[in-house]
Parts: C-alpha cells; sequence; structure tokens
C-alpha cells in the first residue's frame, strides 16, 4: 500500500490489513499537538479519513471523501494513537465505513462514520474524466 505524501508528512502508517478494514497508526509529536498540548481534533479526522480510504484502496477502489462526522470522546496524548475502520457497505457509487480511534492506552478515544464515493474500479462506481 502506497501512502500520499501527506500521510507520509503526518506520520501515518498501516499496521494491519483485516478483511473489513484497515488499522493505521500515527506516532504522536510535538507538531501534531493543540494549543492545549493533546493530539489535534484535525489529525485524528485524518486518521479516520485515511483508514476508510486505505481500506477502499486495497480492494481496489479510487475514491474521495464525501463526507466525515466524528465525535471525540477523549483528549489524546501519550505516544501514538490507532485508528480501525470497519467497511460497513461499499454500492455502486458510495461506501459507508465506521472508524474506532484509540490512544496508546488502548481506550476508545473517538469515532467517527465516514462516506466515500467509489472514482472507479473493479469495474463499479463512475468513471471520472480527466481533463
Amino acid at each position: 500500500m502506497s501512502a500520499t505524501d501527506f500521510n507520509h508528512y503526518v506520520g501515518i502508517r498501516i499496521l494491519r490489513k483485516q478483511s473489513n478494514g484497515v488499522t493505521v497508526e500515527c506516532r504522536i509529536r510535538k507538531e501534531l499537538l493543540n494549543f492545549a498540548g493533546v493530539l489535534h481534533g484535525g489529525v485524528i479526522a485524518t486518521l479516520a479519513d485515511v483508514a476508510v480510504g486505505q481500506s477502499l484502496m486495497v480492494r481496489g477502489h479510487r475514491t474521495t471523501t464525501v463526507e466525515l462526522k466524528i465525535n471525540y470522546l477523549r483528549p489524546i496524548t501519550g505516544s501514538k494513537v490507532t485508528a480501525r475502520s470497519h467497511v460497513l457497505r461499499i454500492g455502486k457509487t458510495l461506501s459507508t465505513a465506521r472508524v474506532d480511534v484509540f490512544d496508546d492506552k488502548k481506550n476508545l478515544a473517538a469515532v467517527a462514520l465516514v462516506t466515500y464515493m467509489l472514482l472507479e474500479g473493479r469495474g463499479r462506481g463512475i468513471a471520472v474524466k480527466r481533463s
């Protein structure tokens, strides 16, 4: 699985592929903290987004995010954060997944529901005309 430059910059890596999703990890460093000294919510949302995108990519789909809804349950501190995606449905043009985000003590810290548009792949979805 290849990572985008952005994912590499943030420090996201794939830990495991599961039958219905993937687990990604990010080491926490000071550049990723907010003014309160905890992991920035945007980093957590990024992890959720990447976990779903990678789940679909390994299935041969090219995608783009349509919607991401996240509930932050606790602040994240420590040395790492992990996100585990669970693909709920892959349709003709849309896919929906749930993501559970954990701190380094394995406490549930956030949950997300993410919808992706399938651009092409495996004969499903819509073809995108490039200009």
